[in-house]
């Protein structure tokens, strides 16, 4: 998804603490919640960057390919540090997919096929996020009441609604306009070429901006509101497709 250019030794240490505060906060129902996430967590980081590599590799780019990143496996795409950042504070990424624009077919500019590249992770989520609100309402209607009473209805609804949740939520997140997200490759090439240009001169800028609005908690502030709108939303066609 992304790769961060600051002291990896002074990233950890910031995880460990939020990793600890949260774990603090947390009762015997607090972990249960936690394990029922692994395969939410799990599925969107994957989705995620099997996004950027099945893009990369459509628009002529072999490198994730050879990299052994075209591929759902979780364990291909998983960074620990990252991985726990979306466990415990639900921001996060995967180990970033490598590509090399030189091998991108010349229909496109580099800096579009780029951008199509950086919105194929977004996208993924969000078609995985639909497809398990689908399941979420088929098994409300079909189930029936007992199954859907009894423990394990409860936990495989629980991870499905999960799956939705974490999926638009890393889907949105990574919308932002701010390096490394995808969102500043997305927005880039729509921008005038004065502020293109102004954009990337100050990038190393925007990386802190980044990392404060991260860890002051403003990003998951701003972004809550719009992942809430995009769940009801994408939970209400479900609804409809269902007649519930």
């Amino acid at each position: 998804m992304f790769g961060f250019e600051i002291d990896k030794k002074t990233l950890y240490i910031i995880v460990g603490i939020l990793v600890v505060l949260s774990l603090m906060s947390y009762g015997a129902t607090g972990i249960f919640s936690l394990l029922l996430s692994i395969p939410a967590v799990l599925l969107a980081i994957t989705v995620h960057e099997y996004g950027h590599a099945l893009a990369a590799y459509k628009l002529g780019d072999d490198t994730p390919l050879r990299q052994g990143r075209l591929s759902l496996n979780p364990f291909d795409h998983i960074d620990p540090l990252g991985l726990a950042m979306l466990f415990f504070v639900h921001i996060g990424w995967g180990k970033p997919v490598q590509v090399d624009p030189r091998n991108y077919n010349r229909n496109i500019s580099v800096e579009k096929a780029d951008a199509i590249v950086s919105f194929a992770g977004p996208l993924m989520n969000f078609i995985t996020a639909i497809i398990f609100a689908l399941i979420y309402c088929a098994i409300w209607k079909f189930a029936g009441v007992a199954f859907i009473s009894s423990n394990i209805g409860y936990i495989i609804l629980s991870i499905v609604g999960s799956i939705v949740t974490m999926d638009i939520g890393l889907g949105v997140f990574n919308l932002i306009p701010l390096p490394p997200l995808d969102g500043s490759k997305i927005f880039l090439p729509i921008l005038p070429h004065s502020a293109k240009s102004w954009f990337i001169e100050n990038e190393r800028i925007f990386y802190i901006v980044f990392i404060v609005i991260w860890i002051t908690g403003i990003a998951g502030n701003l972004i809550s509101p719009i992942i809430s709108k995009m769940t009801e939303w994408i939970l209400g066609l479900a609804m409809k497709v269902f007649g519930l």
